[in-house]
């Protein structure tokens, strides 16, 4: 924060959470300035230049060929260069095209998302292009905000953006909307009185101002007592750039399967050439040798098929709201565990309603919710009074208004203005039928407000009428009596004590609660321009209101859903926590609400063994989120964060999947990896969902090409072991054809399969597990061992039997493709039989079995085909012995799920 300044240049020390709690000539004092003149220019230039402009820092672009190069730091891209490199070298002059254009085409892909992925502090900083009304040298002036500077006495009015934070020095109900920073629904009423302290976060400072927070009523008069990185954007700009987000865990986990794949195949490939040198075989054949291994154990259909599952993925989330900016988000969905959701807007409407009317007598419950004109006011207990009487205040001491549903004004004051409707009140024929005289604003001060009308009473003599509306301590201060069934009766001790209690009870269930009164007054002792607030005594007490945004109809439902999957939902919000604990019990979120700056007190050890028993986080600050993101991922928690703030960027950036409201801030958005369009928790969950099922689709995916790679690497170590086919049991185009007509084609109808069952009764991925488990790798092993003996079996066979070892080879490679069909129904599940009806109920697996089934018998008898592979035409007998081995297969994988699933009963 930069120091104040005093009149003499010297700077004084002050602590960053100090000026609240000052007076503001206290304030004025300590930075030497008079309000009526403010800085003179020379002063204020010499600050600026001391201090710099008051803007935050920019995030340098990266260069486009940098961005470029980066996308090769992944394993498979470098090993793939490799791998074209060296076909390059022995003249293999197709492969090493194909290979090189797969590396551009994944290349291309990357950048294009890596593009979606702005800046989240280039967002923030793109915020300032504001202009300030500051005095200096005894005059107003309109300058850039970025030429604030401490000091500057800047003045305030409704429709300004605040441009750098400050001590509100004077204010006439002045309110301004923090929500962006704070979290808070409704703007915040500002007031120049000085607090106690401390108080943690901003959204409890009424007497401070931040910067780019927009002014939506009133007026007043600020001192500037922070710019640039020192101010509370400055602050969550801090938190943004030293907050890494997380790799995805798909992408570590192809990193970890490339290095194990390089690792096999260059053991296979020292082998090869220590046992061929000892054979006196030629370099030349032992490179071609190699290359063709390399090609085969590189699965260079991977990143390609795992990038269209992705982006297929993310455009069905898309037609749900769910706007996926970075694709392996979607993966990543599918780890998650704990959500750490934002209250207002996600898990509710962001609708304040009126729920509950309580009068001196009776009580009502108000149905329906919003803004929407739709629902009745009912009687609930007490004498069957007119509600109408009661809830008359709230209408004329009310300056929003309400147009096809839209709000024009502040909030809750539109939701009294359905709460009339709803009770057959006309709002504006109300208020045309009562003149307004004179207005005294809210104030933080006394917290109500009041309005005078011209009006009749009921002996028709006229009088000045006084309505009022506020915090009910303030109201009730102030009763002398209260209407009852039409008359009035003393506000005496049990009323009070009654009204008391409601409001306890309200306020326990989540409920702000809002009192009412009126005063006639003798026309001939007001003063429409005196002491209005003089006025305000000796009140007769209408009712109390309770009101509320409530939650989503669909956010239950989507919260059971979530820990149905085993996903522990945490509801973090700026309200209060008694506000919040409320709402969660409503949705179902179990566990104890805290304050976040006591969240934040405890210590490491004390968050971690407590982080389970929390449910919900209110009054939360910037790096309260962040604490309660990093607290979940040090238990082993995948974190989902939500937010739309720009005082969620910093959370949303540090979670693993961070998640920005459709209607918020472009910081939030930037700094996220998907965007809910809808603002709908239910969408989320939905996501969640989805993601799962891709993330299963990809795993059964890479099941079965690490079957394929296992048996390539220890297809091409046996030959070279036992001397068959030279080493070469498969040239570089039939290798290739395999993996990009065979493995990508099911490679895509694996990744769109339908959803398993019981997918969301499971419990997600622990992080850090590896989708190399005990039970797949011994599947693919055992199945790699299998097919390599039988493929190898029937090379041999060919070269025994049938005379040629390029018939054995042709015989393998068709049996190869028989047995891939195999392993791709059986690799739908670890433990499921394929002989049930669910193995043929995804359309895609049918349709590409079948082509597949026709293009083993195409690729050795038709010519083209024999040319581009270099097969050699086999007879039906031949044919049978590749189906025999695929039916071999099918006997010993499925004795092996009978004895997994033996196993796993026992």
């Amino acid at each position: 924060m930069t120091e104040p300044v005093a009149a003499g240049g010297r700077p004084r020390p002050a602590r960053e959470d100090a000026w609240y709690t000052r007076a503001p000539e206290d304030v004025l004092d300590a930075f030497g300035v008079d309000p009526q003149t403010g800085l003179s220019a020379a002063r204020a230039a010499e600050l600026l230049a001391a201090h710099g402009p008051n803007a935050l820092p920019r995030e340098r672009p990266t260069p486009a060929w940098r961005r470029f190069l980066g996308q090769y730091r992944s394993y498979m891209q470098l090993v793939l260069l490799a791998a074209a490199l060296v076909s390059a070298l022995i003249q293999e002059w197709t492969t090493a095209v194909l290979l090189l254009v797969l590396t551009l085409l994944n290349a291309v892909v990357g950048l294009r998302q890596e593009g979606k992925a702005e800046s989240a502090m280039n967002a923030l900083q793109s915020m300032m292009k504001a202009t300030a009304r500051v005095r200096r040298d005894g005059s107003e002036a309109e300058i850039p905000a970025e030429q604030l500077v401490v000091g500057d006495i800047v003045l305030l009015s409704a429709g300004d953006q605040v441009g750098a934070d400050g001590r509100v020095v004077a204010a006439s109900s002045l309110q301004i909307d923090e929500s962006a920073l704070t979290g808070e629904s409704v703007p915040a009423a500002k007031g120049a009185g000085a607090l106690t302290g401390p108080l943690p976060t901003p959204g409890d400072r009424t007497n401070m101002a931040y910067m780019n927070t927009p002014v939506t009523h009133g007026s007043g008069v600020l001192v500037v007592t922070a710019t640039g990185s020192g101010t509370e954007l400055g602050r969550i700009s801090g938190l943004l750039s030293a907050t890494e987000k997380e790799v995805p865990p798909l992408t570590r986990e192809l990193d970890t399967l490339t290095l194990w794949i390089t690792a096999a195949a260059g053991l296979t490939m020292i082998v090869m050439f220590a046992l061929g040198r000892q054979r006196d075989q030629a370099w030349d054949a032992l490179f071609v040798s190699a290359v063709s291994l390399a090609i085969a154990a590189i699965p260079e259909a991977l990143p390609t098929v795992t990038q269209a599952i992705l982006s297929v993925g993310s455009l069905n989330l898309a037609k749900r709201n769910a706007i996926v900016k970075e694709l392996p988000s979607v993966e990543t969905l599918a780890f998650t565990s704990a959500i750490n959701s934002d209250k207002t807007g996600t898990l509710t409407l962001n609708q304040v309603t009126v729920v509950e009317v309580v009068s001196p007598t009776d009580r009502y419950t108000v149905s329906g919710t919003g803004y929407a004109l739709e629902g009745r006011v009912r009687h609930a207990a007490g004498s069957a009074a007119g509600v109408e009487a009661a809830i008359l205040p709230y209408l004329v001491v009310n300056d929003a208004k309400l147009v096809d549903g839209e709000v024009v004004g502040d909030p809750t004051e539109a939701a009294l203005l359905v709460l009339g409707h709803k009770a057959g009140l006309d709002a504006d024929a109300t208020r045309e039928r009562l003149p307004r005289l004179a207005t005294l604003p809210f104030d933080p001060g006394y917290k109500l407000m009041a309005t005078f009308h011209a009006a009749v009473d009921a002996s028709g003599k006229e009088v000045v009428r006084c309505f009022v509306k506020g915090a009910v301590p303030a109201v009730t201060a102030r009763a002398a009596d209260a209407l009852a069934a039409g008359g009035t009766v003393p506000w005496d001790e049990a009323l009070a004590a009654r009204a008391a209690a409601q409001t306890e009870r309200m306020g326990a269930e989540g409920l702000r609660v809002m009192a009412a009164a009126t005063r006639d007054l003798d026309p001939a002792g007001f003063d429409p321009h005196g002491d209005l607030l003089g006025y305000v005594t000796g009140l007769r007490m209408t009712s109390l209101v309770g009101m509320v945004d409530p939650p989503r109809a669909e956010a239950a439902e989507a919260v059971a859903g979530a820990r149905a999957g085993h996903i522990r939902v945490r509801m973090v919000t700026g309200d209060d926590v008694t506000t919040g604990a409320a709402i969660a019990r409503r949705l179902g979120i179990p566990g104890e609400a805290m304050l976040g700056a006591d969240f934040a007190a405890l210590s490491e050890e004390e968050r971690l063994a407590r982080i389970d028993s929390i449910g919900v986080v209110g009054r939360v600050a910037p790096e309260h989120k962040v604490l309660l993101a990093e607290t979940l991922k040090k238990k082993g928690e995948v974190v989902a964060m939500t937010g739309d703030g720009v005082n969620d960027a910093p959370a949303i950036k540090a979670a693993d999947i961070g998640i920005a409201m459709g209607s918020g801030t472009d910081v939030a958005k930037n700094a996220g990896r998907m965007i809910l369009a809808d603002d709908n928790f239910a969408t989320l969950v939905y996501a969640v969902r989805q993601g799962r099922r891709i993330y299963d689709n990809l795993t059964k995916y890479i099941r079965f090409v690490l079957l394929l790679l296992v048996t390539f690497v220890v297809t091409f170590l046996g030959a070279t072991v036992f001397d068959i086919a030279a080493g070469e049991p498969f040239t570089p185009p039939q290798v290739l054809w395999i993996h990009f007509v065979v493995n990508a084609s099911f490679g895509f109808a694996l990744g769109f399969d339908r959803e398993s069952p019981g997918l969301m009764r499971r419990r997600p991925r622990p992080r850090g597990e590896s989708v190399l488990t005990r039970p797949v790798l011994v599947t693919v092993g055992l199945g790699g061992l299998a097919i390599t003996a039988l493929l190898l079996g029937l090379i041999a066979l060919g070269r025994e039997h049938f005379g040629s070892v390029a018939t054995g080879q042709s015989i393998a490679f068709t049996a190869f493709a028989l047995c891939l069909i195999v392993a791709a129904f059986e690799c739908r599940s670890e433990t499921d039989s394929v002989f049930t009806t669910a193995t043929f109920d995804s359309r895609q697996m049918n349709w590409v079995a079948l082509a597949q089934l026709a293009l083993a018998v195409f690729t050795t008898q038709l010519d083209g085909f024999r040319h581009l592979l270099g097969t050699t035409r086999i007879d039906a007998r031949q044919f049978g012995w590749a189906v025999l081995a695929a039916l071999v297969l099918l006997a010993l994988w499925e004795l092996g799920k009978l004895t997994a699933r033996r196993t796993r009963t026992v």
